[in-house]
């Protein structure tokens, strides 16, 4: 808050988990004021001692929804939707229950929408074709989203994301318990980010996105799932996992594993870098796994 603007309206971030907070501490360090969604007691004392106001409700419960900022500035929304179902009820419910439209919404959905590319390297005006129920209802979360957003006349910009990896995030207990990964030969493409370029990705889509429009926050470095794995585990000293064939990873892995194996594509993410100014300080996995370890 700046002298002249006294009475700024706060940032307001739903979905305040470890990348709500990365944002939450951009957005303080410029000296906005930022108020996140808290659905517990607990969860409201973590967001307290960082300097965020905690807001109480759950959005599972609409009717918890009345102490909502009679005005906001940007409305960051991360939460991810329901388990189970085709559409997202809990940002329909965000949104019926804001006191007023914020000055713009930025929200987070996944590179999943496309579906499977077969490799192929795509921008975001690929054909959104999810295979998945996990992506069909982002998809639907963003067609929701971007409705509202024209009826209300509010911008609102479209992030997809891939994998987020960071400190913390890393699949540590995964490669210790030696489970397998496909063999490098036949495992599909993947894109990730590190947790640090997305948070500010999100503070350059707030300021600098054009309204209805879809980005792709990703290094554009895509490697395999198989290849990211193995770097973990030699940037860990651990054993790399043992190898399988696709064939037997369908038979034997999990269905949330096998849904990234079932679909293989390369973001483009140029539009980011050019339209949003993002310098990514983390631009490939070389870079950004170093860091996630404390060895920068």
């Amino acid at each position: 808050m700046t002298a002249t603007e006294p009475h700024r309206p706060p940032i307001f971030i739903v979905g305040c988990g470890d990348i709500g907070q990365r944002v939450a501490r951009l957005e303080l360090a410029a000296g906005n004021l930022v108020a996140a969604l808290a659905r517990s007691e607990a969860s409201a004392r973590t967001l307290a001692a960082l300097g965020i106001r905690p807001i109480q409700g759950d959005l599972d419960h609409p009717a918890t929804l009345t102490q909502l900022p009679a005005a906001l500035a940007t409305l960051y929304y991360f939460a991810p939707p329901p388990p189970t179902g085709g559409d997202d009820p809990r940002l329909r419910a965000l949104l019926a229950a804001l006191p007023a439209p914020p000055e713009r919404v930025v929200y987070i959905s996944t590179s999943g929408v496309y579906g499977d590319c077969q490799g192929a390297w795509i921008d975001e005006d690929a054909p959104l074709q999810p295979r998945t129920d996990r992506a069909r209802r982002r998809l639907a979360a963003e067609s929701a989203l971007l409705a509202w957003s024209g009826r209300q006349g509010v911008p609102c910009v479209i992030l997809r994301v891939p994998g987020i990896y960071g400190p913390g995030r890393l699949p540590v207990e995964r490669i210790r318990q030696g489970i397998p990964v496909v063999h490098p030969a036949e495992a599909p493409y993947s894109n990730r980010i590190h947790a640090d370029d997305l948070a500010a990705g999100c503070c350059a889509a707030a300021r600098k996105g054009r309204p209805g429009t879809a980005y792709h926050l990703s290094d554009g470095h895509p490697t395999t799932m198989t290849d990211y794995f193995q770097r973990v585990a030699d940037a860990l000293g651990l054993p790399r996992p043992p190898l399988v064939g696709l064939a037997e990873a369908r038979r034997t892995f999990s269905p949330a594993m096998l849904s990234f194996l079932e679909e293989s594509k390369r973001l483009d993410n140029r539009r980011m870098l050019e339209e949003l100014g993002v310098v990514l300080r983390y631009p490939d996995l070389a870079s950004g796994l170093p860091a996630c370890l404390g060895e920068e």
